[in-house]
């Protein structure tokens, strides 16, 4: 009797398997950094300084990157709960949790290695205000030197000459001597323009990239899918001739996937037929990563546009990293990040989106812990409503806390919101229908 064979796995792309090992190969620099005798720092995503990082030679670790590969291998949840055994409350960020959590019981990274304790603690200040409370507490644990690079806020809207030059006077008085300090690399500016070209060759693939999805179809889906993009250029790689090669190879497999007129490639295989086009704003959830894709991806749903890929910089808005004029270069990436600017901005921002890419409206992913994006979505929401005549909806999540995610209710939501579109685009009242 012959046996049915096995249902074959989704095909994974040169730039996938080139993402899976420059992740494991960090991990791995990681684990091993204390024996080889090297530093380490720690820092976060939104306005990171990879490339001053690695003039120094230090190894980058990142708290956030840590909490969501754990949140994805469903080990988050145990964290969370051991941080709350400690006395942190419900409503602070799980990935805090996660990551006081992870220290508490052995801080083992992805590769099931300890990861090394922090020599510098590196926080860029980026509208998060959690960032700096999260670091006091691992100051507190690992009594480290700790730099504080403090980034106006963009109340205004835009950043002005003032706050450019404030920032880099800290990076030339502070930062820089700092990780001098702690490294005892002296600082080379020819090192770090060599390393702030490759950022803007990998930035300009990049772009390319995530405004595929102005196509129809859409060949990329820029929530699920760009959370794997913007991999590399968030975080330990940005500047490397590895993250340079990545979006080379991703850029050539998407440019193939247009002449073919295919759709983005998913856990579940090819896309099939786009349906629906929306903007999402708000991070995804990430213990139930592969379900939360499947329910838009069953229902043809393809985001073309996000707010959470840009924490780690609005690069489509035609920022570049300039070998030319490096610190100053650095200021502006740090103080454009999206969650420093102020909600007409975002706002403005969303509302291009659905404009420029033709969606069919916004979603919103209200994180329960996350205050630098749940604050003012309500407003959000109304406004765009508003100014596209698009409609709008809600779903609430969590980041890493398997407790703040229920796929019925999420499922529900998202089927409702889909039934909105379809009665917009048939002339009906979305908020008479509902």
């Amino acid at each position: 009797m012959s046996q049915k064979p096995p249902a074959a796995d989704v095909v994974k792309e040169p730039s996938m398997l080139k993402q899976k090992e420059m992740i494991e190969a960090n991990y791995e620099r990681l684990s091993g950094a204390k024996a080889q005798g090297r530093k380490v720092a720690s820092t976060f995503v939104p306005g990171n300084l990879n490339e001053l990082i690695m003039c120094f030679d230090l190894a980058n670790n990142l708290p956030e990157i840590n909490a969501i590969q754990n949140g994805m291998r469903k080990k988050s949840g145990m964290l969370i709960m051991e941080a709350e055994k400690r006395g942190h409350s419900e409503d602070v960020c799980t990935y805090v949790k996660a990551d006081l959590g992870m220290m508490a019981k052995g801080n083992l990274g992805p590769n099931g290695k300890p990861l090394p304790e922090p020599d510098v603690l590196l926080l860029s200040y980026t509208g998060c205000f959690t960032f700096m409370k999260w670091f006091e507490l691992v100051r507190e644990q690992y009594k480290c030197e700790t730099l504080m690079l403090h980034v106006p806020y963009e109340g205004e809207g835009h950043a002005t000459k003032s706050m450019r030059d404030y920032v880099v006077k800290q990076l030339k008085e502070v930062v820089i001597p700092g990780l001098e300090k702690v490294s005892g690399v002296k600082f080379d500016i020819d090192r770090l323009r060599q390393y702030l070209r490759e950022s803007a060759k990998a930035e300009d693939d990049f772009v390319w990239v995530l405004e595929s999805a102005k196509r129809r179809p859409s060949p990329i889906d820029a929530y699920f899918g760009g959370v794997y993009y913007i991999g590399p250029i968030f975080t330990a790689f940005r500047g490397t001739p590895d993250a340079t090669e990545y979006y080379r190879l991703l850029r050539q497999e998407i440019a193939a996937r247009i002449a073919q007129g295919q759709g983005p490639i998913t856990p579940e295989g090819d896309f099939g037929q786009e349906k629906y086009r929306l903007v999402v704003e708000g991070p995804p959830n990430w213990t139930s990563f592969r379900d939360f894709w499947k329910m838009f991806h069953d229902e043809g749903a393809v985001v073309v546009a996000s707010t959470y890929t840009k924490v780690g910089g609005l690069y489509d808005l035609g920022f570049r990293h300039d070998p030319d004029h490096p610190l100053e270069s650095l200021a502006d990436y740090c103080l454009g990040c999206y969650t420093n600017r102020n909600l007409p901005s975002r706002i403005d921002l969303i509302e291009k989106y659905v404009r420029d890419y033709e969606a069919d409206g916004l979603l919103i992913n209200s994180i329960k812990s996350c205050n630098s994006f749940s604050a003012g979505q309500l407003l959000v929401l109304r406004e765009i409503e508003r100014r596209t005549g698009k409609p709008a909806a809600f779903i609430e999540t969590d980041l890493v806390d398997p407790r703040y995610f229920s796929a019925a209710n999420v499922k529900n939501r998202l089927e409702s919101y889909l039934q909105m579109i379809e009665q917009k685009r048939r002339g009906a009242s979305p908020r008479a229908a509902a």
